[in-house]
């Protein structure tokens, strides 16, 4: 059996639910074929054991104790070991099954979700992707965990069907003709218990959507006081939730019920039928007990058809559910590549804006609007293939739409402004190519001053982070980012406002560390502080959407781009040649005092800062 999750979960057919399965049962037939196998043999010799029990029994009241009696005893016996062994190796290939379908199913799912970028939460709410996963993955497997019973139980039906026409043929068109009948009364209530099954699915995907955005907006509801009315419209789903889930249970109770009265009544009538016949010697003792042990026997293949149809019916419902997840199509790469990978030290160029980046240099990009340079960096790092057709973005003179997208996600690498962190070991989310050196990791994590981290997690680089990295203050976890993103070193490396989070003191140390550390590697750090633009190769200046300008920070201050630019660039920066003598002044060489340095800042119309300083040097949050 192969270990899971699986190297590759495969590409499956999306044309329908029963399409999936079937891809499903084809990708893992090896270990259904053992389960099915199994559950043959098990079933077999559970068929055969009231026969040979009828059969002993005649013989020892014709023959008395004797080598026919043993025999059939050894018999029996073997079957039942045969039975039980074949019962045990099939339990493990019914499990087997279901985790196989289950979780490449769950694979599927999860690559599609990483592949599709902000196409699946357009497309679909956050709930539906989680219990795609959470249930829906798990109702698919779970068919699989029934199919070897239920074929073994069809089998065994036809063997005791068999063997009853021999028995008596009156006993066996019972068998032939009331299983069957039993089985399509129980068959009746799986559809309505579907389309319930289908509606309660509905109803918790949208609870389980609303709980997501409640959480993931907690704070801001606190701040504006709508908790209540947020907790009010949850505990309203939710009873939604249980109000389906009671309709999905009456039908339920009601095919349980009827799952163990009709097939009582078939046995009663059965052996009602065996017993007259006995009585008037149209079959021996023997094979009444033989009757019986069938009509309590039968019991059990119409439970496990039971078990089938319900089991189907829901893997059908969760698999609609997830092929509505792989349906969506990736923001990125769903088609072909059709341009090689352009060589090492190509230029990368944003054709709308005119903004350039040429290899080996350390640019900052610059503008008024912050959105604006945000919106240039982020198509630099090809998030969404349509927006790329009316922005086109060159590297080495190939349009990146058609470039491989694993060739642009591994060559460059956009860190956005509001860093996600990840749960788990801090060493994991840092090295997220997993191929670092530990020395290599502390030289990061010393590159983006985030030495207090270490210090406020418990262990270090082993520690763990809890989900959002929330333990940590914003600036820590900005800091954190800034480390991960160095550490993937990319040939292009774009930084949107990497140290907004962060105080003046921490700022100045980054900026210079940053600097020296990808100096001769291309990057673009989006920023307006002053503290990061004395140290990068080139600033571009950015005005309604359009490069405006060229040069150092020195240079554009003087007004070597001219004087219209010079204000421009002043406007924008904070600075002015004689108010960087003025914040020289308050701001020593160690950066001790940032409030004096943003006061003097402040007083010339600029903002101090680019965004909230560090929690944890008890800057504002």
């Amino acid at each position: 059996m192969r270990q899971l999750p699986l190297a590759d979960p495969g590409t499956p057919p999306l044309r329908g639910p029963l399409t999936y399965l079937w891809w499903l049962a084809g990708r893992q037939w090896g270990i259904l074929l053992g389960a099915v196998t199994c559950g043959v043999v098990m079933f077999a010799c559970q068929a055969f054991l009231p026969y040979l029990t009828g059969r002993a029994i005649d013989d020892g009241l014709e023959r008395g104790f004797g080598p026919d009696l043993f025999r059939a005893a050894g018999m029996l016996l073997v079957l039942g070991l045969v039975s039980a062994a074949a019962s045990a190796v099939g339990h493990r290939y019914d499990v087997a099954n279901w985790l196989r379908a289950a979780f490449t199913t769950s694979q599927l799912v999860g690559r599609t979700t990483a592949r599709s970028g902000a196409a699946i939460t357009a497309e679909l709410p956050t709930g539906e992707v989680v219990s795609a996963v959470a249930n829906d993955a798990l109702r698919v497997g779970e068919v699989y965990a029934q199919l070897a019973r239920f074929v073994g139980s069809l089998v065994a039906y036809g063997a005791v069907a068999v063997l009853m026409l021999q028995v008596s043929v009156p006993l066996g068109v019972v068998v032939l003709v009331g299983l069957p009948t039993v089985a399509l009364a129980l068959g009746l209530l799986v559809r309505p218990l579907q389309r319930r099954q289908v509606a309660q699915r509905e109803a918790s995907g949208r609870l389980t959507t609303l709980g997501a955005d409640t959480v993931s907006g907690l704070r801001i509801l606190r701040g504006i006081g709508g908790e209540q009315v947020f907790t009010g419209r949850y505990r309203e789903q939710s009873q939604v939730v249980r109000r389906k889930g009671e309709d999905v249970a009456v039908t339920q109770s009601w095919l349980d019920a009827l799952q163990v009265l009709l097939p009582g009544m078939f046995v009663v009538a059965l052996v009602w039928l065996g017993a007259h016949m006995a009585l008037d010697g149209t079959i021996t003792p023997g094979q009444l007990v033989t009757t019986y042990g069938y009509a309590a026997f039968l019991a059990w293949p119409v439970q496990n058809a039971t078990m089938m149809l319900q089991a189907t019916t829901r893997a059908v419902v969760g698999a609609r559910k997830v092929l509505a997840v792989l349906r969506v199509v990736p923001s990125t790469g769903a088609r072909a590549a059709t341009a090689a990978a352009p060589p090492v030290g190509a230029v990368l160029v944003d054709e709308v804006s005119g903004v350039v980046l040429e290899p080996g240099r350390v640019v900052a990009l610059v503008s008024d609007d912050p959105d604006e340079t945000a919106a240039i960096a982020t198509r630099l790092g090809r998030f969404d293939d349509e927006a790329e057709a009316a922005t086109p973005v060159r590297f080495g003179g190939v349009l990146l739409a058609d470039l491989p997208k694993d060739v642009v996600r591994e060559r460059i690498v956009v860190a956005e402004a509001t860093p996600h962190l990840f749960s788990g070991p801090l060493r994991t989310g840092l090295d997220v190519r997993g191929t670092t050196a530990e020395e290599d990791l502390l030289a990061a994590v010393h590159l983006a001053d985030a030495h207090d981290v270490l210090d406020s997690v418990p262990d270090g680089l082993d520690g763990e982070l809890p989900e959002k990295g929330r333990s940590l203050s914003g600036g820590q976890r900005q800091r954190v980012a800034l480390a991960r993103a160095l550490l993937t070193g990319a040939e292009v490396l774009v930084l949107v406002e990497p140290t907004s989070a962060v105080d003046a003191h921490t700022e100045a140390r980054i900026a210079a560390r940053l600097a020296d550390a990808r100096r001769g590697r291309t990057t673009l750090v989006v920023t307006a502080s002053p503290l990061v633009l004395d140290h990068v190769d080139e600033v571009q200046l950015v005005q309604d959407g359009t490069l405006l300008a060229r040069g150092t920070h020195a240079g554009l201050l003087d007004g070597e781009a001219g004087p219209c630019v010079a204000r421009t660039y002043r406007r924008v920066v904070g600075r002015r040649m004689d108010d960087d003598q003025a914040v020289e002044g308050v701001f020593d060489a160690d950066g001790h005092d940032e409030e004096q340095r943003d006061r003097a800042l402040l007083a010339d119309g600029a903002p101090a800062r680019s965004g909230a300083r560090d929690e944890s040097t008890g800057g504002a949050a």
